[in-house]
């Protein structure tokens, strides 16, 4: 096992953190069973969201008796400081615990700072003082954004998106939080799912120095590939290494990263899916996607406004009505073909 400070808040974690997203798609139990089967493989950084439906629920559930031994991560998607203390308190009550040890704003469109009109930064300042938080952090896809959290030294950790496709922009966002001393948290480590290799991505992650990524986890399998890092750094071998190459070559560029934040369509395209359907169906088992039900997800394109609501959203400056397009063509093409 690797346990590495986190930036500077005195908390040791083990590297690879567990994504609590996906449970929100299992049973409890079933959620709980996989929870405990993490802490008992070594994993102890649990990352949620008040916005995750039931996935603080299940972490309170599963976590009871052994909170001390964890540490766990969730985050408000308030926009003043009153909702943010509704958030806390319900957060508080659903993990079962008197306090949370990474308190995030999700991914606000602006830096929460003290003394702002909002009320956020001021509340959650309160809150720590409290001793209902231990420390203050920001997710986010805007660079922007993550710039200025970390140039204003009130966050002791940024969680965005990195990946072994991720460029430079991102990588000098991992190189300031090093710098200041603030943990950084890689969320879609699997590129929204694009990646296919679970030990390869790890492999590599293993390599970032200070980045703790977040596994996002639904199914026993995928546990165990990361399990399996967790017990033993997996070597980035020549093998893995050529699948990172491959990957890179055909997924490089301007493609949808599936993060939802277009949402929602006027016309009711499921955007997160469909802007990236001819990757899925390149690197995933193809008959789900050919499916009657996404048949008609992908039809829906055909009413496309082409308003610019999605684009003007996009946290990745996506052509996004393009690349809709581009993804309708290519599709009906594996359906003529299948």
């Amino acid at each position: 096992m690797t346990h590495i400070p986190f930036g500077s808040t005195g908390i040791a974690i083990e590297k690879n953190g567990f994504g609590c997203l996906p449970i929100q798609r299992i049973s409890k139990e079933e959620a709980a069973r996989l929870l405990r089967k993490a802490v008992d493989g070594g994993m102890t950084y649990f990352d949620t969201a008040r916005a995750y439906t039931d996935s603080e629920e299940k972490l309170g559930y599963a976590f009871s008796g052994i909170r001390d031994k964890l540490v766990i991560a969730t985050k408000t998607h308030a926009q003043t400081g009153a909702e943010l203390w509704e958030h806390l308190e319900t957060s508080l009550r659903m993990l079962n615990t008197s306090y949370i040890d990474i308190y995030q704003f999700h991914n606000p469109a602006f830096c929460p700072r003290p003394g702002g009109e909002d009320g956020l930064y001021d509340a959650a300042l309160e809150a720590k003082a409290q001793g209902k938080i231990r420390h203050i952090a920001i997710t986010n896809h805007r660079l922007t954004v993550a710039h200025e959290a970390i140039d204003s030294g009130l966050y002791a950790a940024l969680q965005f998106p990195y990946s072994y496709l991720s460029g430079p922009r991102e990588q000098e966002l991992v190189d300031k939080c090093r710098a200041k001393g603030m943990g950084f948290v890689a969320m879609k480590g699997m590129a929204g799912g694009l990646l296919r290799s679970g030990t390869a991505a790890a492999a590599w992650m293993a390599r970032q120095e200070g980045v703790v990524p977040i596994w996002g986890v639904q199914h026993e399998w995928e546990l165990d590939q990361f399990l399996a890092c967790v017990k033993e750094t997996p070597e980035l071998t020549p093998e893995l290494q050529a699948v990172i190459d491959r990957d890179r070559s055909e997924l490089t560029g301007d493609f949808c990263r599936g993060c939802g934040y277009c949402m929602p369509c006027p016309v009711g395209i499921e955007i997160n899916q469909c802007a990236r359907m001819s990757l899925m169906l390149r690197r995933a088992p193809s008959a789900g996607w050919l499916s009657d039900h996404w048949q008609g997800e992908m039809k829906k394109i055909e009413n496309c406004l082409h308003c610019g609501r999605c684009a003007a959203k996009c946290p990745y400056g996506l052509d996004t009505p393009r690349l809709l397009q581009d993804n309708y063509r290519e599709y009906w093409t594996h359906v003529s073909q299948n």
